[in-house]
């Protein structure tokens, strides 16, 4: 399969899209919104009502399109951060907001997938154990995460024993290295992660996001000749 990582969904061709998905044999396995605030600045837990309001705008039509392709959308940096000494308010937007896409998304047949980030990059769940207790406030049966490998190697007690605690919370899971290079140019056990998801029989998405050095197809065939074995080994 392959995530597609859109700012707008006027980047997408459907055509065009589903003549390569047909000639590859591949499937859509997300819509990926990261870069809507690379290139927005767009955020959940927004001050202004205004731009919280064209972000919904945004997701909605991210939705629609997830609806037909892939049907799963996640939520990454663009969920914002937390605003200091302001009572609990920038949570309760990203809460409200994020209740609204939910019951927008289960009429489409979408769930909504939330993606902890390392502290260095933002204020506001960094944890699998903290987007958990997000999970409970929410309350939607369409909203759960996406945990990151590179994050939880910064964050997390542990890769493979979190996941496995919290696999029911989990619906897809993004592989990088430790320097978010392709899995296998750095020091993160692959190995144990996928023996603790064989463990408690995880069958959904885990798609790669890395770093696109030397080049991108290099990089790419890194990653399918490391992990190509683990994958296969997986599935007996």
């Amino acid at each position: 399969g392959v995530e597609l990582a859109l700012k707008s969904v006027s980047e997408i061709n459907t055509a065009k899209l589903d003549r390569w998905l047909g000639d590859t044999g591949m499937e859509v396995s997300c819509i990926s919104t990261g870069q809507v605030f690379a290139d927005t600045g767009l955020m959940f837990t927004d001050e202004d009502q205004h731009r919280r309001r064209k972000l919904v705008a945004i997701f909605k039509e991210m939705i629609d399109l997830a609806a037909v392709y892939g049907q799963l959308v996640n939520i990454g940096r663009v969920r914002g951060s937390l605003i200091p000494n302001d009572g609990g308010d920038s949570q309760k937007r990203f809460v409200e907001m994020a209740r609204e896409l939910c019951l927008y998304s289960a009429s489409k047949g979408v769930t909504l997938i939330l993606e902890p980030v390392n502290r260095y990059e933002i204020n506001f769940i960094n944890s699998l154990e903290e987007g958990v207790e997000l999970l409970k406030q929410i309350d939607e049966p369409n909203f759960k995460l996406m945990p990151d490998v590179f994050h939880m190697n910064i964050e997390d007690e542990t890769i493979g024993g979190e996941l496995m605690k919290y696999i029911n919370a989990v619906a897809y899971i993004h592989l990088a290295d430790s320097n978010r290079l392709a899995p296998g140019q750095g020091h993160t056990d692959f190995g144990s992660i996928f023996s603790s998801l064989k463990e408690v029989n995880f069958s959904g998405w885990c798609s790669v996001e890395i770093l696109p050095r030397p080049k991108p197809i290099t990089a790419a065939r890194q990653a399918i000749d490391f992990l190509g074995p683990i994958i296969v080994d997986y599935n007996r």
